[in-house]
């Protein structure tokens, strides 16, 4: 509560903090530590003296560029480390400092040592697929080979001993044709027998079919266990094939299909005898490559998880020269190149933190000549810059996103710190799950000092980052809960008894037979037996509706009210006569009034028709109130309301912009008279 109470918001945050325009001139040899110094500050804003120059052009380019390499050196470190499932350690090591050089020199040591790891470890990922490949098209391919008969299928088959001479017709004939007619001795089927992916193996089958004319068989079977992939690391299944065909000519094109359908094709001996010792050398070699593929992981691992133990270190590091040199290439060096030049805004209130951080600077630096720093006039506007602390950043970023106030400007992120949550809250009623959200509130800000030392994920990250204003949400939520007596949408009697009851003894508990009040009215918020009744949807919707009109025209009241306090800041009259004074008679004499009719409802019980009032305000006001008239004078003062709201419209929009013009060109048209003064006076002379 100590550390809640340390983080509200200070009374100062009202207006930006006053800045001042700054120039220093910081010697060469001091100049990298004076702005990595500043840079912990934050409270310097640089301008760029070398916008007129391309990146390629400023003095510390070469400085940027191996940055730039050593950042890309890290990520690649990073993604090694997040793909080999290892994660940095949460332990503070005892690490020397390291300067840029040394880092440099580390960083493409350990790149090279990982690229040649990588490269072998794919080498030998492959030819353990490879291996293993060969090992299941043997033991599928084996099946294939051994004929319906019961004899071997060799790599010619002999059939029968009477022969055709034509040779053109066992090119184009089926095989199954080939088979009822006789064949020279010297023909015979031929086989390859290779692997593909499962997913392929359809459309390579069509394909085979179309090349061949059918002059093919294709055998498959599915590999039984999945081969990862070498480059994507994925496990994908694969079928196991076998084509026979006939002639040199069908060989030709079955092997280009293969090799277009990424299919791996195996040499599979003829003779069925070798089959189990060639599969048995090929599971020893299988072996021995599992037992390299295991070391080589060991010895990866090793030397990622040294890398991750210092990453954050050296991205930490990298990352803070990179802004360094980013910013000496917006310095300018002076014409003897022996000091820099530097411009920018800093607040008021900062000067002395920044001339402590210069002298620092020079000290460790060794410099003889210490950092001048000055103030200087400025013509154009000062950027605006807001105090803030950890209680108020959340609800400064929520404004900014919509946009940043003008310097000096009444900052609406005070308000917001209230308005925000208590808007929330009007939607979001329901004191149960406001305690849900309040648990998870108090479980973030509890472990704050550990969570703001983690990477947390996007999503953990916003949560963390806004854990105060789920906090003041989740309070606001159990209050406007309270009143709207909702407890996981279930109303308690919390606060005593109904003040109703039921007609007679007969209607026990049935909400649809209507209700007598017996007794004060309920405490607090709305009575439980509003629950279930008939008019419950007409009751809690108007009363919800009728806050949400309140609360809303209070802000926009709120809004209008901060652009006068802006305008008399500023010392702007016009904005106060032309805007500020219209808004407010135009959104008062309209939704102001509707809200005072809303009160004036809720203190009388009156049964007025509050649509009917405000539309008819417009189409007739003359007529007569009857039933919906609340107060005494009403129908006067809505038509007295309306013509001031008619006369706020053409107030508003008209004279500003014809004022702005008119000030804005008499200032060019007397600088023209006084020119063409001044050169009729030199042509006279």
């Amino acid at each position: 509560m100590e550390k809640f109470i340390d983080n509200l918001p200070p009374m100062d945050l009202m207006r930006s903090e006053k800045m001042t325009f700054v120039q220093l001139i910081i010697p060469a040899e001091s100049a990298h530590r004076a702005v990595s110094y500043l840079g912990e500050l934050g409270l310097l804003q640089f301008r760029d003296l070398n916008a007129d120059k391309s990146p390629f052009q400023r003095t510390f380019v070469n400085q940027v560029k191996r940055c730039a390499e050593m950042s890309r050196k890290l990520r690649f470190f990073k993604d090694q480390v997040n793909k080999a499932g290892l994660m940095s350690s949460s332990r503070t090591l005892l690490q020397p400092d390291i300067d840029l050089e040394d880092l440099e020199v580390h960083l493409a040591e350990h790149e090279h040592e990982l690229i040649e790891m990588n490269s072998n470890s794919d080498k030998l990922r492959q030819s353990y697929n490879e291996l293993l490949e060969f090992k299941i098209v043997l033991q599928k391919a084996c099946g294939f080979l051994i004929s319906s008969h019961g004899r071997a299928v060799s790599g010619e088959i002999e059939l029968q001993d009477n022969v055709y001479s034509n040779d053109d017709y066992i090119e184009t004939a089926s095989l199954l044709e080939q088979e009822m007619r006789p064949q020279p001795s010297t023909s015979g089927l031929r086989f390859i027998s290779g692997i593909i992916c499962k997913s392929k193996a359809l459309r390579f089958e069509r394909m085979l079919f179309r090349a061949t004319r059918g002059n093919m068989f294709f055998n498959q079977a599915p590999a039984g266990e999945q081969i990862m992939d070498p480059i994507t690391t994925e496990m994908i299944e694969k079928t196991v094939f076998v084509v026979f065909f006939s002639g040199e000519q069908a060989r030709t094109k079955i092997l280009k299909i293969c090799e277009a359908f990424g299919a791996n094709c195996y040499p599979v001996p003829e003779d069925i005898s070798k089959h189990g010792q060639i599969t048995r050398e090929v599971t020893s070699r299988l072996t021995d490559l599992e037992a390299t593929l295991d070391a080589g992981i060991r010895h990866r691992n090793k030397a990622l998880s040294s890398i991750a133990d210092h990453l954050a270190k050296w991205m930490d590091l990298v990352r803070r020269e990179k802004a360094v040199y980013d910013t000496l290439n917006m310095l300018n060096f002076d014409v003897t190149k022996k000091c820099l030049v530097g411009e920018g805004w800093c607040p008021m209130i900062a000067k002395t933190q920044m001339q402590e951080a210069l002298q620092r600077a020079t000290f460790d630096s060794n410099s003889q000549v210490g950092i001048i720093f000055h103030q200087m006039d400025a013509v154009e506007s000062p950027p605006t810059y807001f105090k803030t602390n950890t209680f108020t950043n959340p609800y400064q970023e929520i404004v900014d996103a919509y946009g940043v106030a003008r310097y000096q400007e009444a900052n609406p992120a005070v308000y917001t710190t209230v308005v925000f949550p208590f808007l929330f809250a009007m939607m979001f009623g329901d004191w149960g799950h406001g305690i849900c959200l309040l648990l998870g509130a108090l479980i973030l800000i509890a472990h704050e000092n550990k969570l703001s030392t983690q990477k947390l994920g996007s999503f953990m990250e916003m949560l963390f980052g806004g854990r105060y204003v789920i906090l003041l949400m989740s309070l606001f939520s159990i209050y406007c809960g309270l009143i709207y007596n909702e407890f996981f949408s279930v109303p308690f009697h919390i606060f005593g008894p109904s003040a109703f009851r039921c007609r007679d003894t007969s209607c026990s508990d049935a909400h649809t037979i209507g209700l007598v009040k017996y007794r004060d009215p309920y405490p607090f918020g709305v009575d439980p037996s509003w629950r279930g009744s008939r008019s419950e949807l007409a009751f809690l919707n108007s009363m919800k509706m009728k806050m949400s009109i309140l609360f809303g025209v209070a802000h926009m009241n709120l809004g209008i009210i901060l652009s006068y306090f802006n305008a008399r800041f500023f010392g702007s009259s016009l904005d106060i006569r032309y805007q500020f004074v219209p808004q407010m008679i135009f959104l008062n004499s309209l939704f102001g009034y509707l809200s005072l009719l809303i009160i004036i409802k809720w203190c009388t019980g009156s049964q007025a028709d509050l649509y009917h009032v405000m539309i008819y305000m417009f189409l007739s006001p003359t007529d007569e109130l009857g039933e919906n008239q609340l107060f005494w004078g009403q129908r006067p003062l809505q038509i007295v309301l309306l013509l001031l709201a008619i006369i706020a419209v053409p107030w508003m929009l008209f004279p500003k912009p014809f004022i702005l013009k008119k000030l804005h060109t008499e200032v060019p048209l007397l600088l023209a008279f006084c020119m063409i003064f001044l050169l009729g006076s030199i042509e006279f002379y």
